[in-house]
Formats: structure tokens, sequence, C-alpha cells
């Protein structure tokens, strides 16, 4: 074989990996000007894709919600680890760096809204079901998760959500202190408070839930995770409740979770169970 007809053989084989290899990449979220306004010019909203194997996708796909009290993002540990952990399931991950509220709830909604919308608007070349598009959300992110699942409609809408250690109610005094000012503003009416707490918004059609949280959670009361999960059990809403006795708040993908292998196992099992 000649220099030329090897350096074309092997342009096919680098070619053929690809195509059969995991891809991920960056995605802006809007390509005009961005909807609402939160008084920051310099935060931006954005996707990181991770796309599985070609032959063992399953259609399934999950927008990635990292926490941070409304304040900031945990995009590793509650981001970025969890989309490679997907990628491995045969699943796509689409992890949300979505936009600090500073008092306007429309801002994070609106963009993890977006975010569905970009997964099913792209169904075809990700190789994705748009029927079983789930949302997923930490803390902060679990409420901003919720909030999509109980509320948002058609192109938007989740079929599936899992949440860990969520905020869950925007009600004053029940959810999180930092999360509901940051959420909210300084004075949200009645309205508001319960307008954006998941628990009031249940309905029966309202996607199966996967819920785990820590009993000994001294930051987000447990009693959110707990008061959702009994909310979709009084509306026939299929959901997987997981309380473990320790491990306090935010450890994501930590290995250092004490419980992590039992949660991981909890968690696969579920993601089989439909």
């Amino acid at each position: 074989m000649n220099l030329r007809k090897l350096f074309v053989a092997a342009g096919f084989v680098a070619l053929s990996a690809v195509a059969s290899a995991q891809s991920t990449f960056d995605v802006k979220l809007y390509n005009n000007r961005m909807p609402n306004n939160n008084g920051d010019k310099l935060d931006t909203a954005k996707v990181r894709v991770f796309l599985p194997i070609d032959r063992e996708a399953t259609g399934r796909a999950i927008v990635i919600c990292p926490g941070g009290a409304y304040e900031s993002l945990s995009m590793e540990s509650e981001g970025y680890s969890w989309g490679e952990f997907f990628q491995n399931q045969g699943i796509a991950a689409i992890v949300l760096k979505y936009r600090m509220p500073h008092g306007n709830p429309e801002v994070p909604i609106a963009d993890a809204e977006q975010a569905m919308k970009l997964v099913r608007m792209n169904a075809q070349a990700w190789k994705i079901n748009r029927n079983d598009v789930g949302i997923m959300g930490f803390s902060a992110g679990g409420h901003l998760a919720a909030t999509v699942a109980t509320s948002s409609r058609g192109e938007a809408a989740a079929n599936f959500q899992i949440l860990f250690y969520p905020v869950i109610s925007m009600t004053e005094g029940f959810g999180h202190e930092k999360s509901y000012r940051n959420f909210l503003g300084k004075r949200p009416s009645k309205h508001e408070q319960r307008k954006y707490s998941a628990d009031l918004n249940v309905s029966r059609v309202t996607p199966r839930a996967f819920i785990v949280l820590s009993d000994d959670d001294d930051s987000v009361p447990p009693a959110n995770g707990v008061n959702y999960y009994t909310q979709l059990y009084r509306n026939d809403v299929r959901a997987s409740l997981h309380v473990y006795p320790g491990g306090g708040h935010g450890w994501g993908s930590k290995i250092g979770f004490r419980y992590h292998e039992e949660m991981m196992m909890d968690l696969k099992a579920w993601l089989r169970s439909f």
C-alpha cells in the first residue's frame, strides 16, 4: 500500500471511530436576545450535551439542573459528572447552565424550558425519543426541575423527574431561606409563593418521580422532598422516595457520600422500571 492509500485508509478508520464514539459539546441556549432580564448582562445560558455511543443509545434524554441556592451553580458534582454517568448508561444528558434569577423567577424557568425544547428540536439528530425526555435537579436546581415538571406544558414538558435533596416549597419558612430570597426577591406575594411551590401544583398529569435525600439534611428541610412525594402519591403519580440515614446536603456525585453505592443502585433500578 502506498503512502496516499495509507492516509486514506487511516482517515476512514478515524471517521468510523468518531461516528461510533461518545460525543460531548456545548450549545448556546439562545441564538438571539435572551428572554426576561435578571439585571446581569454577563450572565448567559448554555448547555453541555453528552451523547452516548450510537449503538448504545436508548433514546432517553435528561436535562440536568445543578444546585447552588439560585446564587451559583455546582456544575461539576451536580452537573458534568452526571452527564458522563448518563452517557455511559445510553442516556443523552444535557447539563444546563441557567441564569440566576436575582428576584425574577421567570429567568431560570425560561432557561430550563428552553433546554427541554432544544432537546426535542434536536431529537432526530441526537437519536432521542421526544416522549422520553426527563428533567433532573439538585437542591435549588431540584426546585427548578420540579417547577418545570409540575407547570410546564407542550415541548417544555417533562416525561419524568429526578430530584436530589430538592427545595420544593417557596412558602416562607418552609423551604430554603437563601433560595427563597434569591428566587422571589425581598417581598414576594402569597400568590407568588404558592405559584412557585411545586408541592402545591402537583396534578394527575405530573410525571413520575425519583426523589432522594438525607434524613440529617440541615440545609434544606427533608420535609420538602417528603411532602412532594406525599402530593404525588395523593394524585396517583408513580414515585419513588429514598431517605438515607445520613449524608447531609449537597453530596451530588461524590463517592465519599456514605450511601453512594446504594443510591446509584436505587437510581439504576428506577431507570430500568419504565
